[in-house]
């Protein structure tokens, strides 16, 4: 990580929501991203304890500045999942008013999950950029999981939420999923982010919190078939 480059890998159940049953079995990811020279931060994917989340950030004398928000789920954003009412984004704008960018195609979807009116999000399209600090963060629309599923590039860092994981990929059998949208957004749209390039996924469902790119192209199933319909054979 570069001088400015602020980043840090969160694990729900562990790092914060210790007591949350549910947050220890969906181990879920939140990811700080921020500039160390101007102590701006943006959390990615706020959900479980929020109170714990904004005290991290205190803690290493970082102002939360925005919020990026992967996709529409409640683990990932907060709402209502399996019977369980989970703490994200709504709690989190009751304790400090910052916006929530999103991916337009997304709006609908995370406002009915969240609660969250339309007001407080921030909506992109694909190659849009947020600034923390002076660094740049790119968002990348990967639709599949969900319609407006993101991922965030920032020097050689890859947030991908559930749209890839180590091993595997999010689920597309779900409301909102599109299995050949989501080999389209992993051959094509994440087809331009470097093998040097660090993979930060949504979930811990691999022995290693991250990998290359590089590693996870060559071992990762979901790259093997060749085209889309062996994909769809395999993945759908």
């Amino acid at each position: 990580m570069s001088g400015s480059l602020y980043f840090r890998q969160l694990l729900s159940g562990l790092d914060f929501a210790q007591e949350n049953q549910l947050a220890q079995q969906m181990v879920n990811f939140d990811y700080v991203i921020g500039d160390r020279h101007t102590r701006e931060a943006l959390l990615v994917d706020p959900a479980y304890d929020v109170d714990r989340l904004l005290q991290i950030l205190e803690a290493d004398d970082m102002k939360l500045v925005g919020v990026l928000c992967t996709h529409y789920h409640a683990d990932h954003v907060g709402g209502e999942m399996m019977g369980f009412s989970i703490e994200g984004v709504a709690q989190l704008l009751e304790r400090v008013t910052v916006p929530l960018h999103i991916n337009e195609n997304e709006l609908p979807w995370i406002c009915e999950t969240t609660g969250v009116s339309e007001t407080h999000f921030a909506t992109h399209q694909s190659s849009d950029k947020v600034s923390v600090g002076d660094l740049s963060v790119e968002l990348i629309h990967t639709p599949g999981h969900t319609p407006g599923s993101q991922c965030f590039l920032v020097e050689d860092h890859l947030v991908a939420g559930d749209t890839l994981f180590l091993q595997g990929c999010g689920r597309t059998d779900l409301p909102g999923s599109d299995p050949a949208a989501m080999y389209e957004s992993l051959t094509t749209r994440l087809a331009r982010v470097s093998d040097s390039a660090t993979l930060y996924p949504g979930h811990l469902y691999s022995p290693e919190p991250s990998a290359l790119m590089g590693d996870t192209r060559r071992n990762n199933s979901v790259f093997r078939p060749r085209d889309l319909n062996e994909w769809l054979s395999y993945f759908s």
